[in-house]
This record gives structure tokens, sequence and C-alpha cells, in this order.
């Protein structure tokens, strides 16, 4: 199954996702993300900067406001 990066505190989604039998991995720092499908981030931190630094190609789901199933959806869509 494809190997999804969470962020820290979404503990439900990340629950969620392996229940589906997906291979998680927290995001605890930027190499985390190395070899990730997908990365799911709470949307918390904002860039007050507006700098980017590209860590990984992985594609990025923003779980605010989303419930863990509707998160799920979305990364079975990037699966497709």
């Amino acid at each position: 199954m494809a190997k999804i990066g969470v962020e820290q505190s979404l503990t439900n989604i990340s629950e969620a996702l392996r229940q589906r039998g997906y291979d998680v991995v927290e995001l605890k720092q930027e190499s985390d993300a190395k070899d990730c499908f997908c990365c799911v981030v709470s949307g918390q931190d904002l860039n007050m900067m507006g700098m980017q630094d590209i860590i990984t190609n992985a594609s990025v789901i923003d779980a605010s406001g989303k419930s863990a199933d509707e998160v799920c959806q979305q990364v079975e869509e990037k699966l497709r």
C-alpha cells in the first residue's frame, strides 16, 4: 500500500488511513516526507515570510475543516 505522511497532530486521520491499509508515517521533520505518495497537513502552519522550499514531489492534502473520511477519500482519489 502507498506510504502516506501525516502531520503529528492528526491522529484521527492517521488511524483512519491505517485501518484502510495505508503505511502511515508521522511528519515530525521535513525528511519524514521523503518517499511518501502524499502528505496530509493540518493547515495551521502559516508561511509568514512567503518562502517555499520543495522538500518532496508528493501531493499535499490540507485536512483543515475535513473529517477523517473526507481526507481518506482525497487520498484514494490521488491514488487513481
